[in-house]
Order: C-alpha cells, then sequence, then structure tokens
C-alpha cells in the first residue's frame, strides 16, 4: 500500500473529492459547486467524510458515511460514497477508508453498516465481500425530480 493518512475532509479537498466523484465514480455531471454546497451543509452530529492523503499531498479517495435510522431497525451506518483514484486502487486505500468510516460508527454507537452499490459495479461488490460485507437483496431505486 501506497503510504496515506485518513483524515477528517476539510474544505480545502473538495476539489479533490469533485474529481473523485466526477472520473471515479463516474458521476461526469457532478459539479463543484454541488460538493462545496453540500460539505457546507454537513451536519456533524450524523455523517463524518473522511481522505486518504498520500505523502505528496495528493488526495486519493474519500468516504462519506452518516448514521442511517429507520423505525424498524436499530440506527445503522450508512456508506453514501466510497471512492478510490484509479492509480490508488488495490493498495489497501478503500479497505482503510472503509475501517475509518467503521470506527467511526462504532464511536457513534452503531453497531451495524449499510451500503448499496451499481448492480454494475461487480469488483466494488468483490472487495464488499472481502470486508465481510455481504449482499443480502436486489432492490431498484426510484427518483422523481421535483
Amino acid at each position: 500500500m501506497k503510504k496515506v493518512k485518513i483524515r477528517q475532509a476539510t474544505t480545502s479537498d473538495i476539489p479533490a473529492m469533485n474529481e473523485l466523484f466526477q472520473k471515479d465514480l463516474g458521476y461526469a455531471e457532478c459539479r463543484l459547486e454541488i460538493v462545496e454546497k453540500q460539505f457546507a451543509g454537513l451536519d456533524n452530529s450524523r455523517e463524518a467524510v473522511f481522505v486518504a492523503e498520500a505523502d505528496s499531498g495528493r488526495i486519493a479517495g474519500v468516504i462519506h458515511v452518516e448514521k442511517y435510522n429507520v423505525l424498524y431497525f436499530p440506527t445503522m451506518a450508512n456508506i453514501l460514497g466510497l471512492a478510490v483514484a484509479a492509480d490508488f486502487r488495490r493498495q489497501g486505500i478503500g479497505s482503510a477508508l472503509l475501517k475509518r468510516a467503521e470506527e467511526w460508527a462504532r464511536e457513534n454507537g452503531v453497531c451495524s453498516m449499510r451500503l448499496n452499490s451499481g448492480e454494475s459495479r461487480k469488483q466494488a461488490h468483490e472487495f464488499y465481500r472481502a470486508q465481510g460485507y455481504i449482499d443480502d437483496k436486489k432492490q431498484l431505486r426510484f427518483i422523481k425530480e421535483l
């Protein structure tokens, strides 16, 4: 693994995170101003963003985690996004980010994690399985623009 430091994200990381969302998560339509606005509105009492910073100072990965409450299960932590730059993959960075999110969850009294991953992201599915996650159901996502 290339040497990286996992730390809380700051506003100076926003351009790098935006690039990861565009290039490495495939959200080409993601714009810097959206990430800036969403980052400014984070609720630190229930969510966190961590980055993997390489020795060079480059942001190699990012993870966004939140407390997830529904009436029918105890509080879980939900991974809202995990991205690692293509040239940093398969070096343990995704695992380190996921581990940090899990630590954050435990620190916040959460005892289980959940995440969604697009059907076509087969390599990501294998990664999550290798980290001890199980795929427990298939589902469709519905969106309506308001």
